[in-house]
């Protein structure tokens, strides 16, 4: 003889359907998370980029400044000046140029948006004598 039991069937969950949705929502809460992480990450990274895109640009203009400065006492005297100069804004001066009262240098500045992805922000600047 077997019995039988009057009601909703135990398996069937809460709202009496079975395979009913419960926990789904845990679920998509962790991939609005994720998705939310991954947009900042990105976001972060972009900032990054052009913190270190200033950071060339401002290094190379008052390198080129502060060269430009010394160009009378000969273009290596001019070059190391501005070398300094860009160091000092944690860059590194990749070219110096001298023609003739003009100095023209290229800094460049290491940057890491992603860990593991190294990259490097250069900027150009030119410096010389009013003309008018």
């Amino acid at each position: 003889m077997t019995t039988r039991t009057l009601g909703r069937d135990p398996a069937a969950g809460q709202g009496g359907r079975v395979g009913s949705d419960r926990g789904s929502a845990t679920v998509w809460l962790l991939m609005v998370g994720l998705v939310l992480v991954l947009f900042s990450l990105g976001g972060s990274a972009i900032a990054a980029a052009g913190v270190a895109r200033h950071q060339a640009r401002v290094a190379a203009d008052l390198g080129a400044l502060a060269g430009a400065a010394r160009v009378l006492e000969g273009p290596d005297t001019a070059c190391a000046r501005a070398a300094a100069i860009a160091a000092a804004n944690s860059a590194r001066l990749t070219s110096c140029t001298l023609d003739g009262f003009d100095l023209e240098i290229t800094a460049e500045v290491l940057v890491e948006p992603i860990p593991g992805l190294t990259r490097n922000a250069r900027a150009t600047s030119r410096a010389g004598p009013v003309r008018g």
